[in-house]
């Protein structure tokens, strides 16, 4: 395929890509504290995995810290969507911060199924990767009750007391192969390790590695938008290589695209994690039109029309604020 001159030069964008209704739910959650409530705002951890979104909002006033002691007494701190345990509300109430809660719902989801195993006194063997914030925020809603399986060659060292009350829950953000690969490892010890009531891999995390899988056996090289400590972005350049793309690089930006990625290259395919911006992938495709990749096909492989609406503690200072203008 490579090295033929007069070869078009074409791109493969996938659809879905970018923002998830999670993350676009986080970031909304930001950017309209800052308006109602004014600089600064605590953001506790990046509010989700992106560079370049973390960097916007500091310009408008959001501070992230790690922890909740580095924000004032009695100061706004938001949560990231990726969840947090327990007794980050508790470290909350006692430095009296007006917490608002951007977790995911699906997430939440995944925190609600812990608990509940837990109190039914299952063991639960958590998907995931080790220091992620999600696996940190889940372990911490049942720890004595979860050990976490980082991979699937971490599945044959796993000991549960009563391998008939064992259950499995993820990370939201894996790659869709690589968990069933580790449930599949897990289940020839545990035959009867249950399921979750459904499955947690969300729905943007499969649909943008689907689309991936689609295109990435025609693709000489796959570019992901996104950052390195994103794990579904990440796991996206993995899922390219999986399937067939000849070569596959994660950037933050446009300038990051290496020429020599490019050269000999017919068709190059270009996708986004789910908590990148559009703008981002649109200047990707200025950097290959200007070197001759201005052939763009859209692939597109589901629908996505979820949309989260704003956290509560958020919507009611909202409407009270819109209240009082009107009054």
């Amino acid at each position: 395929m490579g090295g033929v001159t007069d070869q078009p030069k074409r791109v493969l964008l996938a659809k879905p890509r970018g923002y998830c209704a999670g993350v676009d739910r986080a970031v909304q959650t930001v950017e309209e504290a800052l308006k109602l409530y004014g600089p600064p705002v605590y953001v506790r951890k990046e509010i989700v995995h992106n560079r370049h979104v973390v960097a916007t909002l500091q310009e408008r006033g959001a501070i992230f810290v790690a922890e909740n002691e580095e924000v004032p007494e009695g100061s706004i701190v938001i949560f990231s969507a990726h969840g947090v345990a327990p007794e980050v509300y508790e470290q909350a109430r006692e430095r009296d911060l007006k917490a608002i809660d951007a977790t995911c719902p699906l997430v939440t989801k995944v925190h609600q199924e812990a608990r509940r195993f837990a109190a039914d006194d299952y063991d639960i063997l958590l998907i995931g990767h080790e220091g992620h914030e999600e696996v940190i925020g889940t372990t911490g809603e049942a720890p004595a009750h979860i050990q976490l399986v980082d991979g699937p060659e971490a599945a044959d060292s796993i000991k549960v007391r009563d391998p008939e009350k064992v259950v499995w829950l993820s990370q939201t953000t894996l790659s869709v192969d690589e968990t069933l690969e580790t449930v599949a490892r897990l289940r020839k010890r545990l035959p009867l390790l249950m399921s979750p009531p459904s499955d947690d891999i969300c729905y943007a995390t499969q649909n943008r590695q689907q689309v991936v899988k689609q295109i990435a056996a025609d693709c000489d090289v796959m570019i992901v938008v996104g950052s390195r400590n994103s794990s579904n972005s990440v796991r996206l350049v993995e899922v390219a290589l999986d399937s067939g793309a000849r070569a596959g690089h994660l950037v933050d930006y446009a300038h990051e695209i290496d020429d020599a990625w490019l050269t000999g290259a017919g068709t190059v395919g270009v996708t986004s994690g789910a908590s990148v911006p559009e703008e981002l992938v649109a200047q990707v495709l200025e950097y290959l039109a200007a070197r001759g990749f201005t052939d763009v096909s859209e692939v597109t492989t589901a629908q996505e029309r979820l949309v989260f609406s704003l956290p509560q503690e958020l919507k009611r200072d909202m409407r009270a604020a819109a209240a009082t203008r009107g009054a």
